[in-house]
């Protein structure tokens, strides 16, 4: 047996072995190497196409989020804006338009002189006259210790919001949040009288 061929030929499969070894490790280097080029060149490709602009941290208004800057815009709205004063719409308020909006209140008043108290005091003359003053009704605490009389804008306030204006009053209405809503329930109001009161002059509340 020639061991020396046979040694030969082992050396010569070894050799081919290790050269086909490092051909493929550099097949599998080059291939990953070509995958990041590719994805390299396709960011930067699309960073080229879609240009973004700075965000504006106005543009979109999360609720509840304040800034300085929005508050100073709404603070000048506020100064900008032109509220008419109590007095100002008692002068052009509608009585109609009063007994309109009084309808919300008819299933615990009465409106009409010598009316009967129901769940609520009768609201005749009431314009002028002491708070809880209603004879044969049973008012809460709260409202007789509130003392004083029904003047506009004690009861502007109190249409606004009872429970807000008299905390503990057994009155459960939401209110009336519209400033003409109001002021047209109170010209209402007033016309129910047989002596009704003035009206304030439309300069004393501006």
């Amino acid at each position: 047996m020639d061991l020396d061929g046979i040694n030969s030929t082992l050396n010569i499969n070894e050799t081919n072995l290790i050269i086909m070894d490092s051909f493929e490790l550099n097949k599998i280097a080059g291939a990953a190497l070509f995958a990041l080029l590719v994805l390299l060149g396709v960011q930067n490709l699309a960073s080229a196409v879609y240009t973004t602009d700075t965000a504006n941290p106005n543009a979109y208004i999360v609720e509840g989020v304040e800034t300085a800057s929005l508050d100073a815009s709404a603070a000048d709205a506020g100064a900008v804006e032109d509220v008419p004063s109590l007095a100002m719409l008692l002068a052009i308020a509608d009585v109609a338009a009063g007994e309109k909006v009084a309808k919300k209140c008819v299933a615990c008043h009465t409106f009409d002189s010598g009316g009967a108290n129901k769940v609520g005091p009768n609201l005749w003359n009431i314009l002028g006259q002491a708070v809880a003053a209603k004879d044969g009704f049973a008012y809460s605490p709260a409202m007789s210790l509130f003392g004083g009389e029904w003047d506009y804008e004690r009861l502007n306030d109190f249409l606004e919001s009872p429970k807000k204006s008299i905390p503990g009053t057994k009155m459960s209405f939401a209110g009336l949040r519209k400033p003409k809503d109001r002021a047209n329930m109170i010209e209402y109001l007033r016309s129910l009288s047989n002596s009704p009161l003035p009206l304030p002059p439309a300069e004393e509340t501006q």
